[in-house]
């Protein structure tokens, strides 16, 4: 599992031209599933992610959880996440998980990540889709927990 995390004042996500999620401060959220991945780097992922302190304590300084401050998140599935663009100049995805098996994950993801922080914003999974964001700080992170090799 992937995540590109961006520390927002806003986000939003539109699908077939109507809005699917926005939050105002928070994290949005791209997410790549990869092969292999599931109970384990789920509870990994949602766990890493509602304890991060990213957002500025009295003094300025990145001490604050999104619990503290009463942030959202607006996870969006994005399997180029898993493109693999070392060889050639056509990126390869066989590093994704196929729809069928990312999507069930990606929700169960969605699901963990609201029992520790409250309700989760998504998108469509497997839609076209347009995002929007304002980075505050900006601040991004690229979070990985690939799964282990059998």
């Amino acid at each position: 599992m992937r995540v590109v995390l961006q520390r927002v004042s806003r986000a939003a996500v539109r699908a077939e031209g109507t809005i699917c999620g926005a939050i105002e401060t928070g994290f949005l959220l791209l997410v790549g599933i990869a092969t292999g991945d599931g109970e384990p780097e789920v509870a990994w992922m949602a766990e890493k992610i509602a304890g991060l302190r990213l957002f500025p304590d009295a003094e300025g300084k990145m001490n604050r959880s999104l619990v503290e401050v009463g942030g959202r998140v607006l996870a969006v599935s994005q399997f180029t996440l898993l493109g693999d663009a070392s060889k050639g100049r056509r990126p390869s995805f066989v590093g994704a998980a196929p729809g069928p098996i990312a999507e069930p994950i990606f929700n169960r993801f969605a699901l963990s990540l609201s029992a520790l922080i409250g309700p989760v914003e998504t998108g469509k999974f497997g839609a076209a889709m347009e995002v929007e964001l304002v980075n505050d700080g900006p601040v991004t992170l690229v979070l990985e927990r690939l799964p282990a090799a059998p």
